[in-house]
C-alpha cells in the first residue's frame, strides 16, 4: 500500500487527537533526535527558522529537514561549532481511511462507511509566526547556518522565512 500525499495533512482540520494510550497502533515518530551538535557551549548567534502559515508538519517532513540541516551544517562549520534544536514535537496522530486495492476489492472495501481511519502517523501543528527549527553558532558560521536552515525549508510543506534571535 503506497503512502498518501503529505499535502492531504498538510491543512488543519477539525480538533487533533493526540491522547495515544486510548487509541492502538500508533507508529513512532520517525524523528528521535531533538538537540545536535555541542549542546554545552554558550553560542552568541542565533538563527530560526519560522513558519509564516498554519500547518500540520507530518514527522516524515520534520526527520528529513533535521538531516537536511544537520548534514549542511556539520559540514560546514564543523561537528563543535553549532546547535541544532528541532522546537517542535508531533503529537497530533494522523488517520488514513485505507481501501483496499486489487481483483474484487470493490466487493471487500466499504468505502466511506463508518470512514474513521487508522492511525498511520503523527503531524507536528504549528502556527504563522511559531520557530520551528533554531540553529546557534558563532559569527563565522553565519552564512552556513542560513545555507543549512534554506535547505530543511524546502523539507517542510508550508513557507518559512529565516530570522535572526535577539540575545537576551
Amino acid at each position: 500500500m503506497a503512502r498518501k500525499p503529505a499535502r492531504m495533512y498538510r491543512d488543519i482540520r477539525g480538533r487533533p487527537s493526540t491522547r495515544k494510550e486510548y487509541m492502538g497502533g500508533v507508529p513512532a515518530p520517525r524523528i528521535t533526535q531533538f538537540d545536535l551538535g555541542n549542546v554545552n557551549m554558550d553560542f552568541p548567534v542565533s538563527i530560526s527558522l519560522v513558519i509564516e502559515e498554519q500547518c500540520q508538519i507530518l514527522h516524515r517532513a520534520l526527520e528529513a529537514a533535521r538531516i537536511a540541516a544537520n548534514r549542511y551544517i556539520m559540514k560546514k562549520a564543523g561537528r563543535l561549532n553549532y546547535h541544532l534544536k528541532i522546537r517542535v514535537y508531533p503529537h497530533v496522530v494522523v488517520r488514513e481511511n485505507k481501501q483496499a486495492t486489487g481483483a474484487g476489492a470493490d466487493r471487500v472495501s466499504q468505502g466511506m462507511r463508518k470512514a474513521y481511519g487508522k492511525a498511520v502517523g503523527t503531524a507536528a501543528r504549528v502556527h504563522a509566526g511559531q520557530k520551528i527549527m533554531t540553529i546557534r553558532t558563532t559569527e563565522d558560521n553565519i552564512e552556513h547556518a542560513k545555507a543549512a536552515l534554506k535547505r530543511a525549508t524546502a523539507k517542510i510543506p508550508s513557507p518559512c522565512r529565516i530570522e535572526f534571535d535577539t540575545p537576551a
